[in-house]
């Protein structure tokens, strides 16, 4: 964020108004499109109520600037969210179900402890139970780790804690790139040359930081976190270690939410990408939230509506206004008819969302487009959300738990015990069939959360791969196609917990034709498209786009389909909502 975009934040967050958490929910909140002043022109109109289009809506109005958040569903959070209607008593995080990656910046700027955010960690956070009796145990603590590791391998229970150092050094680079906006050096011709210079001054700042944090990382790191960044999940998996659970159990974080295998080039990123994060300041440390995703959403929410933000759900944004003779934003029209006015619009929908049905194409280069459809939207991702009369019991545990057991507390995989096993699992949906034997991440946030179930009952997260948006045979839409798929992953877990099957009270399904349908996530893929290489960064969305600014004028991204990319993070929503007010104060 430039010097002056912050003063302007600093200022605004002075001034503007303090009232109740409460009073602001019930004042502000409407629930239909009708309920928007007429006639007023916004500041700014965020297109949908996710996480990062809260955040950027937050940001901007602390401000000081009126911000209107139009969300199509009649809930926010977009896919942190929770629902409660769908199996009675339960309370379930429908889509993202961990938080981990929400940047520090936000929990303080936005004070989400005050909003309600009550973060749950999870110790130990990883239990792979084995076929043959064994299981491993890793998580925060690291004598746990050396003694569980110890089991399959001594020379692995060494090598681990050097692995998680080297993964920590890496994402302190990673710290500044995240957080910053990237420095695209496009010919604004209608600035002027004092604006130009300083844009190219900025730039420069930014390669001059990067560089004085990749000198701090040393040639050796750098040399390691390239082949990271560009190698196969399963070299570099190979390099470090021997044991077949450990190398399966951390290749699962290089392959989830993707249409990936842990041999595919690149696969090494997701990998860094899912530890990235912290909780109370422990990195990699992924945490349950009490009352489900939804209360991240809310919390977030509760700071925008404090700050003035207009929240407006049941509003669908049917099209963005441009003007024909300027080629700038004026405003959105809803599906009802209505129109919002403003010369800023961030849509937190995903690009393809936003460009191939939202914006008229005639205001958008051919090239551009073309790039934006051309993207890698495919995803292989089924959640299943689960309600259970009783806590699965693992026959490779001894000790019977029905309360809940170190085993219960963090992701528990399944049919994860090999890379290869992954890999069988990656080859089958590549040709357009559903995993035989599903690799499922489980999870029970019941253990730690009573919120969300009844006394003795559980919420079970079942993050599920690989599943094709489109079946060789068969389709998503058939009800005995989806029931047998289910039942087929209810029947693997079965295998390392007998009797699971016959503890589900209910279920719901969300397969990536669902999650596009429900969601707004195009292909269904969660990260508001594909995490490779050539699709991040300086590339994300497009080459030539990455700074969250579009070609229309006044139009910018805040969603996970701008950098740095996909998960429950907020910095696409923070870095935009920074790039809108150096905007503005350049025209005011």
């Amino acid at each position: 964020m430039s010097p002056a975009a912050r003063r302007l934040l600093l200022a605004g967050a002075a001034r503007r108004r303090r009232f109740s958490t409460g009073a602001a929910a019930e004042a502000s909140t409407s629930t239909a499109s009708s309920q928007l002043p007429r006639g007023k022109r916004w500041d700014a109109v965020v297109i949908g109520g996710g996480h990062n289009g809260l955040v950027a809506a937050a940001y901007l109005a602390r401000a000081g600037r009126s911000v209107a958040v139009l969300e199509r569903r009649g809930i926010l959070g977009g896919a942190a969210v929770s629902e409660s209607d769908l199996v009675p008593g339960f309370r379930f995080s429908r889509c993202s179900y961990l938080l981990s990656l929400l940047r520090p910046a936000i929990l303080r700027d936005l004070e989400l402890e005050r909003h309600g955010l009550k973060l749950l960690p999870r110790s130990p956070s990883s239990f792979t139970p084995c076929l043959d009796g064994r299981y491993l145990l890793l998580g925060p603590d690291a004598e746990l780790n050396y003694s569980e590791l110890s089991k399959f391998s001594k020379k692995d229970a060494l090598a681990y804690p050097r692995y998680e150092e080297q993964l920590e050094k890496f994402c302190k680079l990673m710290d500044f790139v995240i957080d910053s906006a990237p420095p695209e050096l496009r010919q604004e011709f209608h600035a002027s040359m004092i604006d130009r210079m300083k844009d190219r001054v900025d730039k420069s700042a930014f390669w001059g930081n990067l560089l004085r944090h990749v000198m701090q990382q040393g040639q050796k790191n750098m040399v390691e976190f390239f082949d990271l960044l560009l190698s196969p999940a399963s070299k570099i998996l190979n390099n470090w270690f021997e044991s077949e659970v450990l190398k399966a159990t951390l290749a699962t974080d290089a392959v989830i939410g993707t249409m990936a295998g842990v041999n595919t080039p690149g696969s090494g990123y997701v990998l860094l990408h899912h530890v990235m994060g912290e909780t109370g300041g422990q990195r990699g440390v992924w945490a349950y939230v009490e009352g489900g995703m939804g209360s991240v959403s809310s919390a977030i929410s509760k700071a925008a509506l404090e700050a003035g933000v207009q929240i407006v759900t049941n509003a669908e944004v049917s099209q963005v206004m441009v003007n024909e003779n300027t080629g700038k934003v004026e405003g959105v029209a809803l599906a009802d008819g209505t129109e919002v006015h403003s010369p800023v619009v961030l849509s937190n929908a995903t690009p393809y969302k936003t460009f191939a049905d939202l914006v008229p194409a005639n205001f958008l280069p051919e090239d551009f487009l073309c790039a934006i459809k051309t993207a890698d939207y495919s995803s292989a991702t089924t959640k299943i959300n689960v309600a259970v009369d009783r806590l699965p019991q693992f026959h490779c545990c001894k000790d019977i738990n029905p309360e809940g057991g170190p085993e219960h507390m963090g992701t528990i995989h399944i049919g994860s015990e090999s890379m290869e096993e992954i890999d069988v699992a990656y080859r089958e949906a590549a040709g357009g069939v559903s995993s035989k034997r599903p690799v499922i991440e489980m999870t029970i946030p019941s253990v730690l959360d009573k919120t969300i179930s009844p006394p003795g009952q559980h919420v079970v997260n079942l993050f599920v791969q690989y599943t094709p948006y489109k079946l060789s045979e068969g389709s998503w839409q058939d009800s005995n196609v989806r029931k047998s798929f289910a039942e087929r992953c209810f029947s693997l877990i079965d295998e390392y917990a007998p009797g699971f099957s016959s503890s589900v009270v209910g279920y719901d399904m969300l397969t990536p034709p669902d999650l596009e349908r429900e969601f707004g996530l195009t292909g269904g893929n969660i990260f508001h498209g594909a995490m490779g290489l050539d699709s991040l960064f300086l590339m994300r969305p497009a080459k030539g786009w990455s700074d969250y600014r579009t070609p229309v004028k006044g139009l910018y991204l805040c969603g996970s389909g701008a950098h740095p990319g996909g998960g429950v993070m907020g910095a696409p929503g923070r870095n935009a909502a920074s790039v809108v007010l150096e905007d503005l104060i350049k025209t005011k």
